[in-house]
């Protein structure tokens, strides 16, 4: 029941909410994918350094596609530009996730082969970046090696890569329609 003039009983369960209070906007959304990205680094690294699991290298270059889909958020909330500028981040976002999907997508692959069948454990990543090129590291890195097989830690019954995998493909849906399909920030 509403408020009139000559009752002062007002029922919050029947009163429409006002349209401000219910609608997001692009600004907010992007603020929340980028929190969401460094709680997913945060978790990571609490992992490595109070539980002791190491990162292989392919863990390190989806560290790297989380912390870059992080930086993408960040940016257009700071930025908030107008519709098109905002298109342009929708799509990087879009980008930076699907190369992180991707190298969760190898991982997983990797994880899943039998164990004759998993690359023999190669150099590692600081000892690669010391003596070869870069782009000789990341097609290296790429074809994965035996340490990259070893599932270490579940939860609910997926592996780490599929968790990624999950985490960039919703952050990246939701910042593509964020900045697609949201209002601009006040």
């Amino acid at each position: 029941m509403y408020a009139t003039p000559r009752s002062r009983t007002w029922n919050a369960s029947c009163a429409p909410l006002p349209a401000e209070s219910v609608s997001l906007t692009r600004r907010q959304v992007n603020f929340g994918g980028a929190l969401a990205c460094s709680l997913l680094l945060a978790y990571a690294y609490y992992l490595q350094y109070f539980q002791g699991l190491e990162p292989c290298p392919l863990c390190i270059f989806q560290r790297v596609a989380v912390f870059a889909l992080g930086a993408v958020f960040l940016l257009a909330t700071l930025h908030d530009p107008q519709k098109t500028g905002a298109r342009i981040y929708g799509a990087l976002i879009d980008l930076v996730a699907l190369a992180g999907i991707a190298v969760a997508v190898r991982h997983i692959y990797i994880q899943s082969l039998p164990p004759g069948q998993v690359p023999s454990c190669g150099a590692t990543l600081d000892y690669m970046l010391e003596i070869f090129p870069l782009v000789e590291v990341v097609r290296t890195v790429l074809t994965a090696s035996g340490e990259c097989g070893v599932v270490d830690w579940n939860f609910l019954g997926l592996s780490m890569p599929w968790w990624v995998l999950i985490s960039l493909a919703v952050l990246g849906g939701l910042g593509s329609f964020a900045n697609w399909a949201l209002p601009r920030g006040r």
